[in-house]
């Protein structure tokens, strides 16, 4: 059986950021996924609905939904800034939530999603998950509810090589990409049948 494939992207552009650091974790401790973090978030413009149209959508753009339209599922790892999402990641997903044209289909669009986030707070990126899980709704993504993954006074939870320690989290993190996992194999049954 092929491994399925998971696209994931963290709301951090920081180059230390711990919620890029959990997308490594979660390449290292998956359950049996292929899991690729986007690199180029940076690269995405600021959403223009001018330009959002098959025709003139810039190339990063063009190339975040291809790869997010080819992943059965996605992965998300967002930090909290002002009590919510960051500004980057919402881009990116304002991008990924339209079909103008009505000719393409939605990248979002029931996809399989699951969210985590780290932050050096003692509450996490509660608020930044909550509101990704109220942006999920608008898309009809079929996001993962349980577990919750956390990750409160996160500089705790990695040594000085960047590596996920805490136990308890990487727990978390096997449980979030095993629900996934459900949530992807539950869609491909569904388009089989």
């Amino acid at each position: 059986m092929t491994a399925s494939k998971i696209f994931a992207l963290s709301g951090s552009l920081r180059a230390d950021s711990h919620n890029t650091r959990l997308l490594h974790a979660a390449q290292k401790f998956n359950t049996g996924q292929e899991i690729e973090i986007y690199e180029d978030l940076r690269a995405i413009p600021p959403y223009d609905m001018d330009l959002d149209t098959p025709e003139r959508r810039p190339d990063a753009v063009r190339e975040l939904r291809r790869r997010v339209e080819e992943a059965d599922g996605l992965l998300i790892a967002t930090p909290e800034f002002n009590y919510g999402v960051p500004g980057v990641l919402k881009n990116a997903l304002d991008w990924l939530s339209t079909d103008w044209t009505k000719t393409e289909g939605l990248p979002l669009h029931r996809k399989p999603t699951a969210i985590l986030g780290a932050a050096p707070t003692s509450f996490g990126t509660v608020r930044a998950q909550l509101a990704l899980r109220q942006l999920f709704l608008w898309t009809d993504s079929d996001v993962v509810v349980k577990p919750e993954v956390h990750v409160f006074r996160s500089h705790e939870r990695f040594d000085a090589a960047g590596q996920l320690t805490d136990e308890v989290t990487i727990e978390l993190l096997r449980g979030l990409l095993t629900a996934l996992q459900e949530k992807i194999d539950t869609a491909k049954a569904t388009a089989r049948s």
